[in-house]
């Protein structure tokens, strides 16, 4: 998702919130910089600082509106009237937050998006011996508890979430890292070496050569 918030200490902390949370999230501080990212990557959730220099968070909202893009817009202000959020939602945000919020209702308003922004997902994923439940954050194995780290977690929800097709590497970069990760780097692999080794034998993860990997 995007993060697209003047106030730096909140949008950094916010961003950071969202990552404990296994989601992967670029940060912006002006809506020139939010457009500029809208037209490069492909997100699910944007969320947008009404309020927002050189280019103002309605712009940014009504050109999301205008060009049909995927992504769900939360909005989120200061301003806290029953007509400034009937306002905000004019402007086609899918969503609207008033500030100040608890994180908790954050998460869940990003997650309920995020699900409407794609087609989908069962309450839990089961493929090959794997459930993964999302909500609880929990991964078993035949039974057994696995115990993930963030970025482990959220690289085997989108390979179940393919549901036995490939998955990239480029994929995965997109969906679990931010932008600021190299995209010439061995994180992918590293990660995908742990994830691999706490699931145990026999191995469920296969890699395709040259095309990605899946969970057949």
């Amino acid at each position: 998702m995007l993060v697209a918030e003047d106030e730096r200490m909140l949008a950094d902390s916010i961003a950071e919130g969202l990552r404990a949370e296994a989601i992967a999230v670029d940060v912006v501080y002006d809506g020139d910089a939010a457009l500029e990212r809208l037209g490069v990557h492909d997100y699910d959730v944007l969320l947008l600082d009404r309020d927002l220099p050189v280019v103002h968070g309605d712009e940014v909202c009504r050109s999301v509106a205008v060009t049909g893009a995927r992504v769900r817009v939360l909005m989120l202000t200061a301003a806290s009237s029953v007509s400034a959020r009937v306002e905000g939602l004019g402007l086609g945000a899918d969503d609207y937050l008033a500030k100040p919020f608890a994180f908790e209702e954050l998460i869940a308003r990003v997650r309920a998006l995020g699900r409407r922004a794609r087609p989908a997902d069962p309450p839990t994923f089961e493929r090959a011996g794997i459930r993964l439940d999302p909500s609880r954050r929990e991964v078993f194995r035949d039974g057994r508890y696995v115990h993930l780290a963030r970025k482990e977690f959220a690289v085997l929800a989108e390979l179940l979430r393919a549901d036995g097709t490939v998955v990239s590497a480029e994929r995965l970069l997109e969906k679990v890292w931010d932008e600021h990760t190299d995209p010439f780097t061995n994180t992918v692999r590293v990660t995908l070496m742990k994830l691999r080794r706490r699931l145990g034998d026999p191995p469920v993860i296969e890699t395709v050569p040259g095309v990605g990997y899946r969970i057949p």
